[in-house]
């Protein structure tokens, strides 16, 4: 079975969590009885399951980067507004 990375995991809900550890554990013993066949179907369901969570995380890092560039901006726009100030501290 593979798992999901801990970044997927930590956006889990409480339920999600619950049924992903329920599935890697009934995976796990389908592949000690080597019923891949089965443990498929389990790793079909387990990714499945995780899809929201990954949308959380891309969601998460796209609100990151539109931070990432409003701070950028504010620099860029703070970065003309000093240069003024000490232009008018060096005329008086």
């Amino acid at each position: 079975m593979r798992h999901c990375s801990v970044q997927v995991r930590g956006l889990l809900t409480r339920d999600e969590l619950d049924r992903y550890n329920a599935l890697m554990e009934v995976g796990s013993y389908l592949e000690s009885q080597n019923r891949y066949d089965l443990s498929y179907i389990v790793q079909k369901e387990v990714d499945l399951l995780i899809m929201p969570a990954i949308e959380r995380l891309k969601e998460k890092s796209r609100a990151r980067d539109r931070a990432d560039e409003q701070y950028l901006r504010s620099l860029a726009g703070d970065g003309g507004d000093e240069d003024e100030d000490e232009d008018d501290d060096s005329k008086q």
